[in-house]
């Protein structure tokens, strides 16, 4: 009887078990809901045209930033705070407050992008 045979197959027979694993792991990421992930940030409690108000929103938009990001798979940090970064300033863009912005701005190196000037309707 020769036990290297039987040594080899249990290994490959492994091997493919793992591999198998693996891949169905894989299809199931890549199979999963692409719409994107958000968050509903609440603040009919604030007054945000007030600096305190505008800084407890942006406090409150930053921290669903970071679990909205969090469902995603970054291969770097900085490619996680470039996606924290974006929905920041997509939130403060769509709110369209200036206190909103000018706390953002204190916080960004790049201001927000002003859409005070034309409204949306």
């Amino acid at each position: 009887m020769n036990t290297s045979i039987a040594y080899t197959g249990l290994r490959g027979l492994t091997a493919t078990v793992i591999f198998g694993a693996l891949a169905a792991s894989f299809s199931a990421i890549s199979t999963a809901d692409p719409r994107p992930v958000s968050l509903t940030v609440k603040f009919a409690d604030l007054n945000i045209s007030t600096p305190s108000g505008a800084h407890v929103l942006y406090t409150r938009i930053l921290a669903a930033a970071q679990v909205v990001c969090s469902y995603y798979w970054f291969d770097t940090d900085a490619a996680n705070a470039r996606c924290v970064h974006d929905a920041i300033a997509n939130a403060v863009t769509d709110i369209n407050q200036p206190a909103l912005s000018n706390v953002y701005n204190s916080n960004n190196k790049t201001p927000a992008p002003n859409t005070l000037l034309s409204q949306k309707r």
